[in-house]
């Protein structure tokens, strides 16, 4: 275990350096330097990772006290255990896929320098959130995460709809960071920032605190109430929507409260918000994802119906089933946007599924690719996603407290088949729908996809294979353990069929389809509201009531119209000539008299 501190130590200044380096790089970058810079430290972190399989055990390490404070002293402190050892190498593997594709993809873009270097940055935050031991430390990966999404997702700042997505992340991110910043000044006030010191405190521990982690992930990995960032986060660069829906800022939030699990487990009120929470979300992010056409905006939806299926473990005390569905997650939904940007590039920036059509003949290896990470996300045997999602939903089923989560959750599975498949069929089969300008899928694009493929494809097994996975044996009825299988059948089959009825009616203009899920609950239209409604009464409060009645009536106006009565009555100055003669001889008769 002692190799693990230099290994992650010397990963992460190999990153920083490539940081600095590429500031300094004024050309285009080198593919094979890029490769080779990006692949070491994910070399080097495997080895932890390969310790960790015969040995799971924790390691901790602390630097000397950098801030003291009267009751306790802040230190850099990194805690390396099953979660830390398991997701850096697949935070560093995704990170690796999606940069090499974003030297093709932003190729002709001017920044491409500052754009890699944000991606990094990006991931370097991601590291510091996965192996802290104290929340004042993940605070600050938190927030790095937080800016650095913002300039990202506003990357292509010239265009309105970028900066105000950028905008619409950093306020919902921050309407949930209020939850962690109250958190961390409980722990500070009560316990101990220290994570491994907050543990002992689980039974004594106050609700309030306990309600700032969830809103805090609510907000992160965009749960039902803050929802709306996360499509509306599309309008970023797509390698930028890859890496922060597969393994860094959205699962953030999921990985916070896995983390903090132990504090969490023996608060019953805490659990079943979380259940109720991510049911919900789960199932109307599905529900959402089946009335969009933007590819993009289906992506993303699913991600936050992936979310809900991980905050619903979170509920059910199960944190490393939520943490095994997060590391599944993370391969195809990466794969998912790249071909997604591929397909996008491939058809002149164009992301109306609809509009698309025929690609499994000019883009056969993207096209495959895309297919199985389809299939992936729908839990078909076998791949990555089944190994995570079946076990997710057999839990459920044991559970006694999931009537709510069950019926939510197997519609989410039905309709994540649902949309997976429009996905397929609109953009795959058929004819070309729209003007298409093929371009060759060359080793920069394909590289990336490819490797995310056979990750998506492998892992799952892997895991399955490996020490890290106990599974518990079981005894239900074979209709139960294949529910997962028959509800994603069904969902396939019933797009399947929709599509074909669809297809030979005729083109007819339609309104608004299901109004309340495609525009998200109207989210959108209460959020933006309610500010300006208390914008207006801020301007009328402070201009009509303030200016125009109380420094009218009490201020300089009010004491000069108060004065007016005694200057006219103490005054003789009334413009009247009798007024004036008569004070010029009285005051000349006294002048006479008085003076000798």
């Amino acid at each position: 275990m002692p190799l693990i501190t230099p290994t992650l130590i010397t990963s992460t200044l190999l990153s920083l350096m490539w940081m600095t380096i590429t500031t300094m790089l004024k050309k285009d970058l080198n593919q094979t330097k890029m490769k080779n810079i990006l692949a070491i430290p994910l070399m080097m972190s495997l080895v932890p990772l390969m310790m960790l399989l015969n040995n799971n055990t924790e390691f901790l390490m602390s630097t000397k006290p950098l801030i003291p404070l009267p009751t306790m002293n802040i230190n850099i402190s990194l805690t390396l255990d099953t979660y830390s050892l398991t997701f850096i190498p697949i935070a560093l593997f995704v990170t690796w896929s999606i940069v090499e594709f974003s030297t093709w993809y932003m190729a002709t873009d001017p920044n491409i320098n500052k754009f890699i270097k944000y991606l990094l940055i990006f991931l370097i935050a991601m590291l510091i959130i996965i192996s802290s031991n104290n929340l004042f430390q993940f605070f600050i990966g938190w927030e790095g995460e937080g800016i650095m999404s913002f300039l990202l997702i506003g990357w292509w700042s010239s265009r309105s709809d970028a900066n105000t997505a950028a905008l619409q992340a950093i306020i919902y991110n921050r309407i949930g960071n209020i939850g962690l910043i109250m958190t961390t000044s409980w722990t500070l006030t009560n316990t101990s920032i220290n994570i491994q010191e907050l543990f002992m405190e689980h039974k004594t521990m106050n609700i309030l605190p306990l309600l700032g982690l969830v809103a805090a992930a609510t907000g992160k990995s965009a749960q039902f109430g803050l929802h709306p960032w996360l499509p509306a986060a599309m309008e970023g660069p797509t390698p930028v929507s890859a890496l922060l829906h597969s393994s860094t800022m959205v699962v953030a939030g999921i990985f916070l409260l896995i983390r903090l699990h132990p504090v969490l487990q023996n608060n019953q009120q805490i659990l079943s918000i979380c259940l109720l929470l991510g049911a919900t979300t789960t199932m109307f992010a599905a529900a959402s994802a089946t009335t969009q056409h933007d590819i993009k905006k289906i992506i993303a939806l699913s991600t936050t119906s992936q979310l809900g299926l991980m905050m619903t473990m979170i509920g059910l005390n199960k944190p490393t089933l939520a943490f095994l569905h997060m590391a599944m997650h993370s391969f195809f939904k990466a794969l998912l946007f790249l071909c997604a940007g591929s397909i996008i590039h491939n058809t002149d920036n164009e992301q109306d599924t609809r509009k698309m059509g025929g690609l499994n003949k000019t883009m056969p290896a993207t096209t495959s690719s895309m297919t199985v990470a389809s299939l992936a996300l729908m839990g078909m045997p076998f791949i990555s996603g089944f190994y995570s999602k079946d076990t997710i939903i057999e839990t459920i089923m044991n559970s006694n407290i999931n009537t709510w989560a069950l019926i939510m959750t197997l519609t989410a599975t039905l309709l994540s088949a649902v949309y997976s498949m429009q996905i397929m069929i609109l953009s795959q089969t058929s004819t070309p729908r729209t003007k298409q300008n093929p371009h060759k899928e060359t080793k920069p694009t394909m590289i990336p996809i490819l490797r995310l493929t056979l990750a998506s494809i492998l892992l799952g097994t892997t895991t399955k294979l490996s020490t890290l996975q106990t599974t518990t044996t079981t005894t239900m009825p074979i209709t139960i353990k294949l529910a997962a299988l028959i509800i994603t059948l069904t969902g396939v089959m019933l797009s399947i069929d929709l599509s074909m009825l669809a297809m030979h009616q005729k083109p007819k203009k339609v309104n608004t389809i299901q109004p309340f899920l495609n525009q998200l609950a109207f989210f959108n239209i209460l959020h933006r509201a309610l500010p300006m409604k208390m914008l207006k009464f801020g301007q009328h409060t402070s201009t009509e009531l303030v200016d125009m009645w109380m420094l009218e009536n009490y201020g300089p106006t009010g004491l000069a119209n108060s004065t007016k009565t005694l200057i006219y009555t103490s005054t003789q100055q009334k413009n009247m000539i009798k007024n004036y003669l008569t004070t010029f001889m009285i005051t000349t008769i006294l002048a006479t008299l008085i003076l000798p």
